[in-house]
């Protein structure tokens, strides 16, 4: 039997975290359901998994009879979601389980617990970075992961660890973003590089509540398995294939050109002049000494045309992106001012962020603050 009390909002977020991965087609039936596990001392645990990817929150309970038991996971999720702000009681009762909820009551057909597949145990402790910066830097990496299934190591997430510092990186062939971020390893001279499903980890980076250290277990060593854990809610991931390309070697180079735009209108301007292109139509950029020119076509049937200003060393750019590259890229900056560097039109380009001289940006060794975005440009035609 398992009965128990406990606050609308704690719960509902307990049971949307866990309901991040149940699957919509489950290979079992058992699969589709949410564990929930109610222990002596007042915890309560919400727990769901696929076999790759395992989520558990832990929240404060009322514990009147521990136990455990697996009920319809996307069902509960819907009902917890709509109830009103009034605490729950929930309760075992012969082959369902009693959702009480102010005037609300529901009953849920209790799936077979004992089938239910042991969550996986995550590895050792490698070590804890800043739930604020962590997110941000998986946010600004993930647009450019790769979707195509049948290349797995591009839709993941590199993570090398070394020493005190944390690189991010994912590129699907066209472009690469990458970042750095600082954290703390457990022990000291730990180095690692694994590969993380992108979409597992933006989604959990979305999850991490604000304010909160996030931990992160890795062995360093043959691992198969990478965990993620904070503020009471932890994941764990099935690790894809370690191998993948040099991305730092690919971000460095000489540059014949750099260009340098304030973001803000750069990216207004990019929304707008796209307006009139369609699926595969570049959007052009032409910077001269002070003067940046953005236009697209779309044939005959449509043309935009938008000036700004931009400073401008080095040769003439006359460059072509696809516009949501160009986008994805700006929106990983959270600077002032973004510099382009390429040398010529056919050539790679690199984005980065310059911090305003008068304001609070910190930049690195190199002039910029961390966040680099490579990205292959759209021959010119005409």
């Amino acid at each position: 039997m398992v009965e128990f009390r406990v606050e609308r909002q704690p719960l509902a977020d307990a049971v949307a975290w866990a309901a991040r991965t149940l699957p919509a087609r489950p290979a079992l039936p058992v699969l589709a359901g949410m564990l929930i596990e109610a222990a002596e001392g007042g915890r309560l645990a919400v727990a769901g998994f696929d076999y790759e990817v395992s989520a558990r929150a832990e929240i404060d309970a009322e514990v009147t009879a521990p136990g455990r038991v697996l009920v319809p996971g996307r069902l509960l999720s819907d009902i917890v979601r709509s109830l009103p702000a009034h605490p729950v009681e929930i309760a075992a009762k012969g082959s369902e389980v009693v959702l009480r909820c102010g005037s609300a009551e529901f009953g849920l057909q209790i799936m077979p617990v004992e089938d239910y597949p042991t969550l996986p145990e995550p590895p050792a402790r490698a070590g804890t970075v800043s739930g604020d910066e962590f997110a941000a830097a998986v946010a600004q990496v993930t647009p450019a992961a790769g979707r195509d299934d049948t290349l797995p190591m591009l839709t993941g997430v590199r993570m090398d660890f070394d020493g005190g510092v944390l690189r991010l990186a994912c590129t699907d062939r066209y472009r690469i973003a990458a970042c750095e971020l600082p954290w703390t390893p457990a022990r000291e001279g730990f180095t690692a590089g694994v590969v993380v499903p992108a979409r597992t980890l933006a989604d959990t980076a979305r999850a991490i509540r604000p304010g909160t250290d996030v931990a992160i277990d890795l062995t360093g060593t043959a691992d198969t398995l990478i965990g993620v854990s904070g503020g009471g809610r932890s994941m764990t991931t099935r690790l894809l294939d370690e191998q993948y390309i040099d991305y730092r070697a690919r971000l460095t180079g000489t540059w014949t050109s750099t260009a340098k735009i304030r973001r803000a209108p750069f990216v207004e301007a990019i929304k707008r002049v796209a307006l009139v292109t369609d699926r595969g139509t570049p959007v052009r950029l032409a910077f001269t000494a002070d003067r940046l020119q953005i236009r697209a076509a779309a044939g005959d049937t449509a043309r935009a045309n938008e000036a700004m200003a931009a400073e401008l060393s080095g040769d003439d750019i006359d460059i072509a992106f696809s516009p949501q590259y160009l986008l994805d890229g700006l929106a990983g900056l959270d600077t002032e001012y973004a510099r382009l560097e390429c040398t010529g039109p056919t050539k790679a380009a690199l984005l980065t962020g310059v911090p305003d001289p008068s304001g609070d940006e910190e930049p690195d060794e190199d002039g910029d603050t961390g966040f680099r975005y490579l990205a292959m440009p759209v021959r010119l035609t005409a």
